[in-house]
């Protein structure tokens, strides 16, 4: 996979303080996952979800990326993020990549990335 296809990862830690995170170094984690996988870099935004979340995404998008994002329940990712993929031109269903890596340890939470970033390489 060349540098311009690598996807993004992205890590929503729901204000860290959400119990789904508690069993997890998170970041051990993004410097796992940012270093020893493929993807273009990683890192941790506290709430994709709120306002700044929205204005982080939207010019995020602008790169027209693939992007993972591991965080909560990957339904209601795609429904907060759908609006965001739709104004920058991309396809959610294409372009997104959303994990539910809470109530996980480091080493299972890598585990499932390094999963999706595989598949991610296989499909091309």
């Amino acid at each position: 996979m060349s540098e311009k296809e690598l996807p993004g990862f992205i890590m929503c830690v729901c204000t860290g303080k959400c119990p789904g995170f508690q069993s997890m170094d998170i970041w051990d984690f993004i410097n796992q996952v940012r270093v020893e996988l493929p993807v273009e870099y990683g890192f941790i935004h506290p709430q994709l979800c709120e306002e700044d979340g929205d204005r982080f995404l939207a010019d995020y998008l602008k790169a027209h990326r693939k992007v993972i994002i591991g965080a909560c329940a990957p339904n209601m990712q795609r429904k907060m993020f759908k609006q965001a993929f739709k104004d920058a031109g991309l396809d959610i269903e294409k372009d997104a990549y959303m994990l539910d890596i809470r109530d996980m340890t480091n080493e299972a939470a890598f585990k499932k990335v390094e999963e999706l970033v595989e598949q991610i390489e296989a499909e091309g």
